[in-house]
Formats: structure tokens, sequence, C-alpha cells
């Protein structure tokens, strides 16, 4: 039976971004299909009605999620009286974990039908919550290959659809000249800088980032604008330093696909990079309270997607005290060599591999429709 209505919770930028090539793919096959979401401007442009947009909902960290827990506490009772209201046929949680499982849990019990795209990353905070996921969700998608056997342990079986990013990156196409010319470019070649996408990470990101850009007078640098900041705030961010570099906004990807390299923050961005072969290293620097207290808390050897997919070190990580100027010059010198960027570029499509084939949206819409 095709549901009818379906009620998706994203709440963060790569959640928009993959909730709304999910939405594309349900209204491909059911275009009638109702959708109420808490997500972005791509979701909202796939065909849903968009009830809370995630750039209201972005707090980053423990101490900042303690600070502000009468908005979070607040946005919980809006979206359960929203969501009893709307009375869909099943809630799609995508990630967003800290938020969406106590959602599945409260839905649970009203007796709504749940299923989770993109599973939280538990393998790496908190294997607990794999009974918690085992009793509230009835059907859980994961997007990455180890996933699966990490449920397994657990006496769950889950549906491992392949990365959504893979369609994504092989049907991306740009022109160079246009791009160049539309953001004032010279022609040297990009060194993207890739700082996040919340306020707290991009200031101190993007601080120590550009500490390295004279050093690198044959190269230009080039800011990846976040969809959920102003223009305005990275003006004040280069005033602070005192320089001003192009920064390009709602383009990421244009931006990738004409790098030499790149700074990237951890996250969803490190394994776009990699997916479009550009040689990067990977930059953390968290509130000091709060990485100390997720340093005792986290099951990984990394932090970047791509070397947790290839289980090895494939790129550089620069944590906390080491994501400094001399450690980021040095590692970015690495990286631009001919012979670095050859055997990098190789040992990403091995990663590509791992990730199995495409088609990861359609494969999940037909789950969900079927469920």
């Amino acid at each position: 039976m095709i549901n009818k209505k379906l009620y998706i919770i994203a709440g963060e930028a790569s959640g928009d971004l993959h909730g709304s090539n999910l939405i594309k793919a349900l209204k491909n096959q059911d275009a009638n299909l109702k959708i109420k979401c808490w997500g972005g401007d791509l979701m909202q442009a796939a065909g849903a009605e968009v009830v809370k947009h995630y750039k209201e909902l972005a707090f980053m960290g423990f101490v900042e999620v303690v600070k502000n827990l009468p908005t979070i506490l607040g946005n919980l009772s809006f979206c359960k009286k929203d969501i009893l209201e709307f009375r869909p046929d099943a809630l799609v949680l995508i990630d967003y974990p800290g938020f969406n499982l106590r959602i599945a849990k409260w839905a649970k019990k009203q007796g709504i039908k749940v299923i989770y795209y993109i599973s939280p990353q538990i393998w790496a905070w908190n294997s607990k919550r794999v009974h918690a996921i085992k009793k509230d969700v009835d059907r859980m998608i994961t997007i990455l290959p180890f996933e699966k056997d990490f449920y397994k342990k657990y006496g769950m079986d889950v549906d491992y659809v392949g990365h959504p990013l893979l369609d994504v990156v092989n049907d991306f196409k740009s022109d160079k000249t246009a791009f160049y010319k539309k953001w004032k470019l010279s022609e040297k070649p990009i060194i993207a800088l890739l700082p996040g996408s919340r306020k707290q990470e991009i200031r101190t990101t993007l601080e120590i980032m550009m500490q390295v850009v004279p050093n690198f007078p044959d190269h230009q640098f080039v800011v990846a604008g976040a969809p959920s900041q102003t223009t305005d705030y990275y003006q004040s961010i280069f005033e602070k330093i005192g320089v001003t570099i192009p920064l390009v906004e709602n383009e990421t990807y244009e931006l990738l696909n004409h790098s030499t390299a790149a700074l990237v923050t951890s996250g969803t961005a490190t394994l776009e990079t990699a997916l479009f072969e550009v040689p990067q290293v990977v930059c953390y620097k968290g509130n000091a309270i709060s990485y100390q207290i997720a340093k005792r808390l986290v099951n990984v050897k990394f932090i970047s997607l791509v070397n947790l997919i290839a289980d090895r070190e494939v790129v550089k990580e620069l944590i906390q005290e080491e994501f400094n100027e001399v450690q980021l010059r040095k590692e970015l010198s690495k990286i631009l060599s001919k012979e670095h960027q050859g055997k990098l570029k190789l040992e990403y499509r091995k990663v590509k591999e791992l990730l199995g084939g495409s088609g990861a949206s359609t494969k999940t819409s037909n789950l969900i429709l079927e469920s």
C-alpha cells in the first residue's frame, strides 16, 4: 500500500540535501504524496511543505545544547503536536539523532510507523542507543557499508542502500569558465576552504585556515559559504582577521569541482570532497569542554567519513591543538605535490568502491513506500 502522507525530519544542511533527493524519488513514484517536513530550501523545492527550517535547529556540542535547552524542548513539543495534527502514514527521520531519537520513542508510543534513513552514528558515540533504536524504529535504512554488520551484532536487520552522495556527485556538471567569471576568480589554482555550517565552528575554523593564505601565493583561497549563514557573517570574520578572500555562496560542489586542494571541517564535507577527488586536510577544533567530554565517549579511531569507511588513514586529520598554522601549512604543502595528489586520488577511488552502487534515494523511496 502506498503511503499518502509522510512527515520527514532533517535538522542539518546535509539532511536537507539527502531529504530533497529522497522526496524527488518519492514524488516520482507517487506524485500525489503529501509531505510535511523539518528541513530546508532544497526539501521545499523538491515538493515538501517545510514546517521548520534547519537554520533554527543548529546547536553544536554539549555546552551549546545545554545553553539552548529551552529552545530545544520547545521544538520537541511543537513537533509532536504538529505530527499528531498531520496524522502521517509514516514518520521518516534523517540522521539528527539528538532530536530524532526522542521523537522516535514518542512516535512509537503513539502507534506511528517510524522509518529511520541515515543511521545516527551510534557506532561512534554511544552503542547502547542501539537498544532504543531496536525498540522504537520499525525500519532502519543505512548508507555506510559497515553499519549492516554493526546492527547485526545486536540482532537487528537493517537495509543498506549505498551512499546517496554517489548519485549527487556522479550527476554533477559545472562550467569552469562561467564559475570563475561569476565569482570574479583569478586564473590561479583554487584551494577551497570548507569551514563548516554552524557559526561556532565557522569562526573558529576559518580564523585558523586563513592564517596559511600568505604562504601559498601561487594559489587562490576561496571560502565555501554555508547556506545557513549570511554574507555579512563571513565579512565580519574577514574584517577581524584583516584578510579578504573570495566567498562562494551556495555553490560548494561547483567550488570542489574546480579545486586543486581543500581544507575541510570534519563531517559530510570530507566525503563530498573525496568523491570529487580533491586532496584534502581534515580540520576540527571545538569548544574545549565539549571536546574533552566527546573524547571520553567516542568509540572510533577517526573523525572523517573518508577514513572511517576506509578503516585507515587516507586523509590527514588535524584535531584540536594539532589544528594550527604550522601543522596546516605542512600538510597543505604535502597534498599539493603531484606525487601525493596521484596517490590520494587512487585511495579515493577505493573508498568509492566500498560505498557500493548508485541509486540510494530510489532504493530508499521503494523501501518507504512498501513499508
